[in-house]
């Protein structure tokens, strides 16, 4: 494969529609916005910052960012499609207003086909300064009308959808008296917590950012291992809630645990070899997808004009919505990410053949329409 078509064989790979490079010199902004799909709606999903080592890197986290969230969206039944994006820089250091205000532009030069929302190392702030610039954005703050940070409505979901697999795995769905091991405390993994020491369980924690680990345990209390060691915790529960790709080759023979349900996009480096490795050693694997559709529940929410209480509703029914993947998965005889694939893109294919019948319906027209 030659420098000059990597970028169309890797779109090629996951059948993406769109991906948008966009440079900003006086600001220092470099990102890259991906969209999936637009079968069901214009695609949402929400911006990242991180430091990237490099283009490359950015661009294979933006594609498979984003056709995770094509199938969150139609298995969560929203009218939604896949998007993401990601900006290469370190958010502690290299934000500012210009830099999101100029992001906005490029969002809002998309016509709605994109819509941005907060997702890890940006914040609700950031979205207020996009905001300035395009209407094209999701989890604003309050005082602009916005349902503001989503990540109490992704905990909220993946405790529901780590009681489903409970019930699965084990016969009940409590978690009073287990071992959880959550790997990593920022926004969702600090509310997560909190559900589970409420509920009674034994968590152990890890995490980068030494702040985010200190909050987490002086306010829900927790045992702290190193993120080296995360893997080896003898555990009934791992949640990952960090980076994706972390069950790979090398971490899967560490684990000690019987259930794999985290509010992490991407865990399984390769859904094929390392899902069947988890098969192999009886793990119980929860799609990362439909245990960590409550934030998008949540922006969505935001752009129907629903309450932030409707939002909640949605992430609890995550429980119910993980109990029929496992059914289907049992009926069929396949593992539970194949059954949620298969659910998701069999809706995604039955819109696509009404679509065809319609001449000039815009993803935006569509939603607007069933909103």
């Amino acid at each position: 494969m030659s420098n000059d078509n990597y970028v169309f064989e890797e779109l090629g790979k996951r059948d993406h529609e769109q991906v948008v490079f966009c440079r900003d010199a006086a600001s220092g902004l470099r990102a890259i916005i991906g969209i999936h799909n637009t079968v069901l709606g214009p695609a949402l999903g929400g911006c990242r910052m991180y430091p990237y080592r490099n283009e490359h890197e950015a661009l294979i986290d933006v594609l498979r960012l984003s056709r995770g969230m094509t199938y969150k969206a139609s298995i969560a039944g929203l009218n939604l499609g896949g998007g993401k994006a990601v900006i290469i820089g370190d958010p502690k250091k290299d934000k500012s207003e210009a830099l999101w205000r100029a992001f906005g532009r490029f969002v809002q030069g998309l016509a709605g086909r994109y819509i941005t929302a907060e997702d890890s190392g940006t914040s609700i702030r950031d979205m207020d300064f996009i905001r300035m610039e395009t209407d094209h954005v999701s989890g604003v703050s309050p005082a602009l009308g916005g349902s503001g940070d989503p990540s109490p409505v992704t905990a909220l979901g993946a405790f529901a959808g780590m009681r489903a697999a409970l019930k699965k795995q084990f016969g009940k769905d409590t978690v009073a008296g287990l071992k959880v091991a959550v790997q990593g405390c920022g926004h969702v993994g600090y509310h997560l917590v909190g559900h589970l020491v409420k509920a009674g369980a034994r968590v152990t924690v890890c995490d980068v950012d030494e702040h985010a680990l200190k909050r987490t345990v002086q306010d829900h209390g927790a045992v702290i291992v190193s993120p080296e060691t995360i893997y080896d915790a003898d555990v009934d529960v791992f949640a990952p809630c960090a980076m994706g790709g972390i069950l790979n080759d090398n971490t899967i023979p560490r684990l000690r645990c019987a259930v794999i349900a985290g509010a992490a996009n991407n865990q399984l480096a390769d859904e094929r070899i390392h899902g069947a490795m988890l098969v192999a050693r009886d793990i119980l694997y929860a799609p990362d997808y439909v245990v960590n559709a409550g934030g998008l529940m949540s922006v969505a929410g935001e752009l129907e004009r629903g309450s932030q209480e409707r939002a909640l509703l949605r992430a609890e029914g995550i429980y119910d919505l993980l109990t029929s993947v496992f059914a289907r998965a049992d009926a069929e005889h396949i593992p539970a990410y194949d059954a949620a694939l298969r659910m998701a893109q069999e809706r995604i294919d039955s819109i696509a053949r009404v679509r065809r019948t319609f001449v000039g319906v815009t993803p935006v027209d569509h939603l607007q329409r069933v909103t």
